[in-house]
């Protein structure tokens, strides 16, 4: 049995954990990450995630094998350095975040980009167990994706790829935080949906909406609101046909959809399929079939300690 420690940093939190290659959580905890603070202050809290998983496996007598690390950003994933792209992390570039923490706990460390081990720990250990092809999407503020090919996580050269959410998606359309325009992201996100949802009621109502957010669209979704059953349409059908065309060029065993809209229920992910069949070639997707991820809030890490136990 092998064991690793898996660290998942986000925005406003560090989820960490002890993870076996058998995918078992022997602890789990989260902690502040201060990310708005500083790059010092995120990587202090990171070491005392650390600490905390050492100190629980001494106690039991655990040997561990490297630490693995989910960040925000693009990553070089060979030399463990986050070199930029995490808007919502103070100051979080051209970080050697690989040679910090291994020279501090003097484990071997792997650093990679969040999506991607959410994405590795659904098709390791969650709805994709058993598959070697997924294309992996988490609906949230914004769409990031992930790609397993042939059993491998895949980021294109030097790790460079697989922004899914920013997939050129209109032609001169919206503008997206990226600094491009006519993402994915930009028309298929829950944040996108909310400020659709939110213009409807303005047009409608002549009147700011109260604050409003995609759980309670949802909610007013299912008690048959109009506008709410308007956006969750659009949303679906936006994301549906972005999902064709990863289904067109990958031709995956799974599409796996993570985040906070995934939650939304069974309703959503066959709309999202009806959406996808409408715009696929069917022979592409003869194999492929669209789920929800069910890892959720423990996919970071157990992802990100899947990076070391791979090897």
């Amino acid at each position: 049995m092998k064991y690793a420690i898996g660290l998942d940093l986000g925005g406003s939190s560090i989820k960490y954990g002890l993870v076996s290659n058998k995918g078992d959580i022997l602890q789990e905890g989260k902690i502040p990450s201060f990310a708005d603070e500083s790059s010092d202050r995120i990587i202090e809290q990171l070491l005392l995630a650390v600490d905390t998983v050492k100190e629980y496996a001494t106690n039991n007598n655990i040997e561990l094998c490297g630490i693995g690390i989910g960040t925000p950003g693009i990553v070089d994933q060979i030399n463990g350095v986050v070199l930029g792209g995490a808007e919502n992390l103070k100051g979080w570039e051209n970080i050697p975040l690989g040679d910090i923490i291994s020279k501090y706990s003097g484990l071997k460390v792997w650093v990679n980009n969040d999506a991607n081990v959410m994405g590795l720990a659904e098709t390791r250990f969650g709805i994709a167990k058993g598959c070697t092809d997924v294309v992996f999407l988490t609906v949230g503020t914004g769409i990031g994706g992930a790609l397993i090919i042939d059993g491998k996580l895949y980021g294109g050269y030097k790790n460079r790829g697989t922004e899914l959410g920013h997939f050129p998606f209109i032609a001169d359309g919206e503008p997206c935080a990226c600094g491009s325009v006519g993402c994915l992201e930009t028309y298929a996100s829950a944040a996108a949906m909310v400020g659709r949802y939110k213009r409807m009621y303005k047009d409608m109502n002549d009147m700011e909406c109260s604050d409003v957010d995609g759980e309670e669209i949802v909610r007013l979704y299912k008690n048959g609101d109009k506008l709410a059953m308007a956006a969750i349409d659009e949303n679906c059908r936006f994301l549906g046909h972005g999902i064709a065309g990863f289904i067109n060029i990958f031709s995956p065993q799974k599409v796996v959809i993570g985040g906070g809209l995934a939650d939304a229920g069974e309703f959503y992910l066959e709309k999202i399929r009806e959406a996808s069949r409408l715009y696929v070639m069917p022979d592409c997707a003869l194999n492929t079939t669209i789920e929800a991820a069910i890892l959720g809030n423990s996919a970071g890490f157990m992802g990100a300690a899947g990076l070391c136990l791979n090897e």
